[in-house]
Formats: structure tokens, C-alpha cells, sequence
């Protein structure tokens, strides 16, 4: 996601970890005696782009009948990274698929929720306390990570809320067994190769036992909900007791965040970003990530910092999530840091609230738009085919809503009165119904 991001659409990992909503799915367990049996995936929609190949039934059949032979032929790559063929063949020699995961997959969002009930469910009083109560309890924790990483704790401690609910929420199915499957089955077995491989030589080193090794479908893991990969290039030992356990070892969870965070860049001493007032003639063109000026720049267009504060000397972009009629935020170098944690907007833009909140401050200055309706994903493709059938668009027709078609949207907005803002929202889309 880049600037505006008018409606939550987050990864399929970000999806499971952010709102724990695929940690709590019971696993679909098979008999070993019982035909691998494809998911029943929902037939295509009016208004749906086509389904990957990889993701039909019959390609989903094709190589869930393939799976045990797949696995097999993965032991040469994990011999290559040192794993003995001996751990390798009992991690996996009776490994089936969870085919479940592949339904996860496929129906992961229709995720069209608007950035302000995202944000209200993330940042809900009960995650604020809680979050201000562990953070006291961690304190020295806390501490000695910022002393050592010079990341922001609080952002820290956010993470650590929203991604598993300061620990309690961190998924239940087996790190292996989803990572194989998705190694072996649907449209990203190339990432989710690598992801598989990794999986096994964290068991193989004896950093998290296969007993405890549980995550999210999408085989994000851990207090703080890392993928393998990343666990080997960024998890650290923080209690020094020779293992990185971001399992059940608060501490090395909390550590290994701070490092992911300093080695994608943090920068020491500045926020994430700013909630700011946008004047009344602001072109929302200059709304984007490609748009940076220092805060010397925005503040001779007319941009201020709520509360009357000055903005401090950042160079960064504007953020207007809900367009013109929402709040608007000037955006730091670390607002990208956490993007890298996560690539979706309202993400990043809860992770930096909470933090904010658990650090004593309020809540946004500016009212978002509520009786608003954000379009589904259905109409964010008839909205980029009636932007096509006007002349204004010709790029994908997808239901994303990038930055071709937000200048699409702009161009039509001008042309019929409203805010050029790029803001997709019902009564946009209800106006060009009107045009037949």
C-alpha cells in the first residue's frame, strides 16, 4: 500500500497477525490412510478479476496429489543449508498438508474495512492498558533495548500488542506443516519454499522445540509474529541462555523487534510521524510517498501540526487515509521502517497510535468520515472498469487501488465537482452508476 490507503487490505501473513484472525482456526487434520482432497474454493464473482492458475481447483488437486513427493524433494535443498538428512526425515516423514490453509489463502480479504474501524479495533482501550501495564512491568527490558537498538520502545511494545496481544494470541496451527504446504501447494510456493526450509532448520538448531513451534496458517510465528526467514537473519539471544526463543522468552521477542526495526533503518530520535492540518486548498496530489519535502516545505504550503505545535525538522510525505474529510499526518522515514514490518497504511498507522497511547498521549485531533462507506473489493474493480469505460483509466483491472487508479479517480472527481482527494468511497462510485 502507498499513501491513501483508503480501505485495510493487509498481507496474508500481516492479515492472521494483526487481527488474530487465523491463529484461532482449528487445523484441518487428515488421516494418513485418506485421499488429500482439494479445498472448496468459491466459484469467481461478477465484478472478480480471474483466479491465479495456480489457485483452481484442478491446479490446487494436481498438486496436493504431489505433496509427499514435493517434501521429498526438498531434503536436498535442506542438506545444502546443513541440516542432516536424518532431522530433515523426522521433521517431515509424516508431514500432510493443511489444506485449510489453501481456502485461507484464496478468500484472504474481501478485507475491505475502513482504516477507522481497523484503527479502533487495534487501538482499543483494553490493548492501551494492558499495553501501559506491561510496559511497566518491562520497564529494564525496555530500557536496555533502546539503549542498545535506539529504537522507539513504545513502537516496540506495539508491536508486540497488535501482533499476538502482548503474547497471548500467537496461533496454534504447526510452523512446519503450514509453511510445507504452502511450499508445495497454490500460487507462492517459491516464497513459501524458502519459508519451509527455514522452518526446519530453526527446529534443527534447536532454537524453538517442534512442540512449541505454532503460528498463524501463513507460518508467521512468535510473541511478536516473525516469519522463519526473517527469524534466522534477525532474531537474537537477548537473555543469553544460547537460544532465540521469540516463543515463550519475552525478552528476545521484544529484542529481535528492535533489531528488525534498526537493521530496515529506524532512525533515533524522531517519530514516526505527525498528525498535521492540511489547508483548505491542498492539492491531494502531493498526498503520496512520492512526494517528500522537509518541514520547512509543507509548512510554507500551509500545512500545520495539530494542537498549534511546530513540526520538527523532518523531511517525510502527507498521509490522508480517509482523503479530505479525515485526518491528515506527516510521515517519517520510521513510518516506512514499520511499513517493512508490515506493507499496509493503516498498519503502520495503528502500530504508531498505540504506541503514542501507551506512551500517555490521546487520540487523533481529526474526526474521520464514519458514515462513510468504503467499496468492497467486487466494486473497487466495477469502480477501475467504469474509470476504463470513461477514457480515464486504462491499467489493471484488479480491485487495487494504486496509483494509476487514484489518478483516474482524481481526474474524475474534478470533472464532476467533488474533492479531488482519490478518496473510493460509495457515493463516488454511486455517481458513475448514474452516468449510464
Amino acid at each position: 500500500m502507498k499513501a491513501f490507503a483508503f480501505f485495510v487490505r493487509v498481507s496474508a501473513v500481516a492479515a492472521c497477525a494483526a487481527v488474530s484472525a487465523c491463529a484461532s482456526d482449528p487445523a484441518t487434520t487428515q488421516s494418513a490412510v485418506e485421499p488429500i482432497r482439494a479445498p472448496q474454493l468459491p466459484g469467481k464473482q461478477a465484478n472478480e478479476p480471474a483466479r491465479h492458475p495456480a489457485m483452481t481447483p484442478q491446479a490446487i488437486s494436481a498438486d496436493a496429489a504431489n505433496f509427499r513427493q514435493c517434501i521429498s524433494s526438498l531434503g536436498a535443498q535442506a542438506t545444502q543449508r546443513g541440516i542432516p538428512q536424518a532431522v530433515y526425515n523426522r521433521e517431515t516423514h509424516d508431514l500432510d498438508p493443511d489444506m485449510k490453509i489453501l481456502e485461507l489463502m484464496d478468500r484472504q480479504p474481501e478485507f475491505a474495512k475502513a482504516v477507522w474501524d481497523y484503527i479502533d479495533q487495534l487501538v482499543a482501550e483494553r490493548r492501551i492498558t494492558q499495553g501501559r501495564e506491561l510496559f511497566a512491568q518491562n520497564r529494564a527490558i525496555f530500557q536496555r533495548i533502546e539503549r542498545t537498538y535506539g529504537i522507539d520502545p513504545y513502537v516496540v511494545a506495539a508491536i508486540w500488542g497488535i501482533e499476538s496481544n502482548f503474547g497471548a494470541n500467537r496461533g496454534d496451527r504447526d510452523v512446519i506443516r503450514s509453511t510445507g504446504t504452502l511450499a508445495c501447494i497454490g500460487r507462492r510456493q517459491e516464497f513459501f519454499r524458502a519459508e519451509f526450509l527455514a522452518a526446519v532448520e530453526i527446529v534443527a538448531r534447536g532454537d524453538i522445540q517442534r512442540e512449541r513451534f505454532k503460528g498463524s496458517w501463513a507460518g508467521a510465528f512468535g510473541q511478536t509474529q516473525f516469519m522463519p526467514t526473517t527469524f534466522k537473519r534477525l532474531a537474537v539471544d537477548f537473555n543469553g541462555d544460547g537460544r532465540r526463543d521469540l516463543v515463550d522468552t519475552v525478552p528476545d521477542a521484544l529484542a529481535s523487534t528492535a533489531n528488525n526495526l534498526s537493521k530496515n533503518g529506524w532512525q533515533r530520535g524522531i517519530s514516526w510521524g505527525y498528525e498535521v492540518k492540511l489547508p483548505r486548498n491542498f492539492n491531494y496530489a502531493q498526498a503520496s510517498r512520492n512526494v517528500k519535502k522537509s518541514a520547512q516545505e509543507w509548512t510554507s504550503l500551509g500545512v500545520r501540526r495539530v494542537r498549534n505545535e511546530a513540526l520538527p525538522n523532518v523531511h517525510g510525505y502527507i498521509l490522508a487515509p480517509a482523503g479530505a474529510r479525515g485526518p491528515a499526518f506527516l510521515m517519517t522515514r520510521n513510518f516506512e521502517v514499520i511499513l517493512r514490518y508490515n506493507p499496509a497504511d493503516a498498519y503502520a498507522l495503528a502500530i504508531g497510535h498505540l504506541a503514542d497511547r501507551i506512551r500517555g498521549g490521546g487520540p487523533f485531533e481529526g474526526d474521520w468520515p464514519r458514515g462513510e462507506q468504503v467499496l468492497s473489493r467486487a466494486e473497487r474493480v466495477e469502480l477501475q472498469e467504469r474509470l476504463s469505460a470513461l477514457g480515464l483509466y486504462n491499467g489493471a483491472i484488479d480491485g487495487k487501488l494504486d496509483e494509476q487508479t487514484r489518478a483516474a479517480l482524481a481526474a474524475y472527481q474534478r470533472r464532476n465537482g467533488f474533492t479531488p482527494d482519490s478518496f473510493a468511497t460509495a457515493s463516488v462510485l454511486e455517481r458513475m452508476r448514474q452516468e449510464r
